[in-house]
């Protein structure tokens, strides 16, 4: 797990600046109307953000909790398009510091409980694979 943690914690390290240097302009427009701007994107990532902060928290006194999330309704509900900047960026930083410390948290037994999602798979793998998600979207949002 501590693998995990520290790619999580140079991810969040290595993005921050790299986001906070976006154009505002830029980190506002949407490619057509029913596409997710930059903004709405990095939304996207602290809905996801949130939602594994509950699994992997549940995770470790729940049987088997399941937790999902219709990810286009909660970017279209949190309005994320119209969050100002800054702050959008700090919230993303702050739940991934928060993911970090919960993990670090985590017993190595806890690592091994089941959640579902669409799937059952242990807290230790959901971790690895928000670490990847997390990777692929960011490489593509900082993108010009």
């Amino acid at each position: 797990m501590q693998q995990i943690i520290e790619q999580l914690q140079a991810i969040i390290g290595k993005y921050k600046p790299i986001l906070e240097k976006i154009d505002p302009v830029v980190f506002s427009a949407k490619p057509i109307p029913s596409k997710w701007s930059k903004k709405e994107i990095l939304g996207h990532l602290i809905d996801s953000a949130q939602t594994n902060i509950r699994r992997f928290v549940m995770g470790q006194y729940e049987e088997q909790p399941y937790l999902v999330y219709e990810q286009n309704q909660w970017v279209r509900i949190s309005n994320y398009q119209n969050y100002p900047d800054k702050d959008l960026i700090d919230l993303w930083f702050l739940l991934n510091k928060h993911i970090c410390i919960i993990l670090s948290n985590t017993s190595s037994e806890n690592a091994t409980r089941l959640i579902k999602t669409n799937e059952l798979h242990s807290i230790e793998w959901l971790a690895n694979d928000y670490n990847s998600h997390l990777l692929h979207h960011l490489v593509h949002l900082t993108q010009s």
